[in-house]
């Protein structure tokens, strides 16, 4: 089978499987998972076809995906991808850019700086702001507080880049006592030690509490949330950031699925948050592109393109290449799926799927208190937090819920308490299936 003969095979088989993403389970049963054991082989002495690999990783490998493509997958703030931004990556993945800079790829350089320029209008941020395309969440925290940091130190007449950390000044961090875990895993990874991290109270709804906020000076680094990943709750940006900056400190906010709420009628629980210094969101979530896209966001571009800054004899490029502006040298083209669930959706479709979202998961609490569970926040966004009577049967009904095979949310643990987390954020989500979910949960709770 030759070349051209065996991506259109590969295309037919993808076909089919998105075609079926309505009716498949939505997470595999115990023969898919057993069917699993023929990827368990030895490396091979002679190669073998391309079509017979492919045919393996379909017949084997389909059957055993967890459908988060689908619109009943209800986990991890996790959304289908829209089908522009899927056909985009398809032929990206044909056109095999390394999308350094413009020198390598002139079209990766310029479709990015539209999606960068596009991405800072949708979200109404700092127009001057640098966004860097990098894999997830957790590497762009990573590269804006690793930007945070170096810009601290200056200002205290540190040279970070020459004399690293030995002997410098000491950068504390203050986070919520709710802090996502790729902020502490960013802050780990960057030398912040776990037992020196700094954690500010939290109210009743799981917002910093402004009364109780720890002290902060000009060697500081708030982290605050948009979207704390139980809740959806926000902290109170507009009264929070203003102490920081006027104490010296940087605010960098974690957006990963939040951020977004300021692109539909939901911003005014955003309102502040334009005065942070850096800013992270996902792509992958609410925008519904495919995996491994996410955005750093710095308000200084010439802090986080100092601090990235990969420029060598061979290979130099502008300050707002993306190898300048993210962790990765050799890099694909992540900001291209970007653009084409913008242009697909502009800024009404990107507010309208928002919105519909935050309707359904209010249904979805609505739906919930009818059945007899106890639903936990106030659902101001797309995050229902709920639990069944004692912790046994909370455990017991998401068991049974998976078990189905016709929706999949997971669980997580709140105030000390098993819980259960529903998550709406698939652009194939329709009401029908949010009523289906809720008879399923009624019938479950017996």
């Amino acid at each position: 089978m030759n070349e051209l003969d065996l991506l259109a095979a590969a295309d037919a088989r993808a076909l089919t499987y998105t075609a079926g993403v309505a009716t498949r389970r939505v997470f595999p049963d115990a023969g898919a998972l057993a069917g699993l054991a023929a990827f368990d082989e030895p490396l091979p002495e002679q190669g073998m076809a391309a079509e017979q690999t492919l045919q393996l990783l379909d017949e084997r490998g389909s059957a055993a995906t967890v459908v988060s493509n689908g619109p009943r997958y209800f986990g991890f703030v996790i959304g289908a991808s829209l089908p522009a931004a899927a056909a985009a990556e398809r032929l990206m993945l044909a056109w095999d850019q390394c999308a350094s800079s413009f020198d390598n790829s002139p079209v990766a350089a310029t479709v990015e700086a539209t999606a960068a320029r596009w991405v800072l209008e949708a979200l109404d941020l700092p127009r001057q702001s640098a966004v860097g395309f990098g894999t997830s969440a957790t590497a762009c925290t990573l590269s804006c507080l690793a930007a945070a940091r170096r810009a601290l130190l200056a200002r205290q007449g540190w040279d970070f880049d020459r004399d690293g950390l030995i002997g410098a000044p000491e950068i504390k961090v203050v986070v919520s006592e709710l802090v996502h875990i790729t902020v502490k895993k960013a802050l780990r990874v960057l030398g912040f030690g776990t037992a020196k991290i700094i954690y500010a109270p939290v109210n009743a709804l799981g917002q910093v509490d402004v009364e109780k906020l720890p002290v902060l000076d000009d060697h500081s680094i708030l982290c605050l949330q948009a979207g704390e990943v139980n809740t959806g709750e926000f902290d109170p940006f507009a009264q929070l950031i203003p102490k920081a900056r006027a104490s010296g400190a940087w605010v960098h906010v974690d957006g990963a699925f939040g951020l977004w709420a300021r692109a539909s009628a939901l911003a005014p629980l955003t309102t502040g948050i334009e005065l942070a210094d850096s800013w992270t969101t996902d792509a992958h979530k609410w925008l519904n592109t495919p995996y491994d896209c996410a955005m750093a966001i710095c308000r200084d571009a010439d802090a986080l393109a100092a601090t990235m800054n990969s420029d060598a004899a061979y290979s130099s490029a502008s300050a707002d290449a993306q190898k300048n502006l993210t962790l990765e040298f050799s890099r694909r083209a992540r900001g291209i799926p970007v653009w084409a669930a913008l242009r697909s959706l502009g800024k009404q479709g990107v507010a309208q799927q928002v919105e519909r979202h935050c309707r359904q998961a209010q249904r979805v609490a609505e739906g919930l208190r009818e059945a007899g569970y106890e639903v936990l926040n106030r659902v101001v966004l797309n995050q229902v937090l709920f639990r069944a009577a004692s912790a046994a049967q909370t455990v017991a009904v998401r068991e049974a819920l998976q078990a189905t095979g016709e929706a999949w949310f997971g669980g997580t643990v709140w105030q000390g308490r098993p819980a259960m987390r529903i998550s709406v954020s698939s652009w194939r989500t329709q009401n029908e299936d949010i009523e289906a979910l809720l008879g399923l949960m009624s019938e479950l709770r017996g």
